[in-house]
């Protein structure tokens, strides 16, 4: 059976997000929301008019959607996860319309294991927006419009 977007969501949200609190999981969750809704460029193409599914397993976007990296088998992945009430409550929020407001629209979040970010990720079409827990998280430029 395939999980639901709700599911995926929360899935996702406690993959990429779970040890980072409410705050760090809420904001993972705005961004997938905000690829979902964005009206241009490359996410508006795959979100298709609104697939959280689309947006999540597209591929090479989120480690945890990938079973394998870089040839070897990624035990965290979606699959092995087990959502709780918190994640399903924020993926519930995100799907409801609710956004972190400091991140603005938020495409893109990275965890560089480090305290400094980058100032442009991927490349020049995002500008670092801030930072929340150990993810740094990016708005889209001008240069977005055109993927």
């Amino acid at each position: 059976m395939a999980y639901s977007e709700r599911e995926l969501l929360a899935r996702l949200i406690e993959c990429e997000a779970g040890g980072e609190g409410d705050v760090g999981m809420a904001a993972v969750a705005s961004v997938v929301m905000n690829r979902v809704h964005t009206p241009y460029g490359e996410y508006a193409r795959v979100s298709n008019g609104g697939s959280i599914r689309n947006i999540i397993m597209q591929p090479r976007q989120f480690t945890c959607a990938m079973e394998t990296v870089n040839g070897k088998y990624n035990p965290q992945n979606i699959y092995n996860m087990n959502p709780t009430n918190i994640h399903y409550a924020i993926a519930d929020w995100a799907m409801g319309g609710g956004r972190l407001y400091n991140l603005g629209y938020a495409l893109w979040f990275y965890n560089p294991f480090s305290n400094a970010c980058r100032q442009n990720f991927p490349s020049s079409v995002g500008s670092l927006i801030t930072k929340i827990g150990g993810h740094c998280f990016y708005n889209p430029t001008e240069k977005y419009l055109d993927t």
